[in-house]
């Protein structure tokens, strides 16, 4: 335990700082889960501004939230490629010219 004034007082600081680093990050997590199972656009920007949130208040290093950024892009991308169907070829309507 601190003995001085100003080391309690530091103790008190640090505690403050402790529960808003654990909310932050906690937030963050959530997010990264949510966003990695449902796969939404709306849920990845939401992982991927609360990464550069942290990263930007010191909680995670600026590294850790641009992987997690990557990570947050490429399950778009899989859910774009997934979606892209090529057209069938179209009948042409017109008789052929004899």
């Amino acid at each position: 335990m601190p003995v001085t004034k100003t080391a309690k007082r530091a103790l008190r600081g640090s505690r403050v700082k402790e529960s808003i680093n654990k909310l932050i990050i906690s937030k963050l997590e959530i997010a990264v889960r949510k966003a990695k199972k449902s796969k939404l656009e709306k849920d990845v920007r939401v992982a991927s501004f609360l990464s550069d949130r942290a990263a930007k208040k010191r909680v995670i290093h600026k590294n850790k939230a641009a992987r997690i950024k990557s990570q947050m892009a490429k399950l778009l991308v899989k859910k774009t490629e997934k979606k892209e169907v090529k057209p069938k070829a179209q009948k042409s309507s017109k008789a052929p010219k004899i």
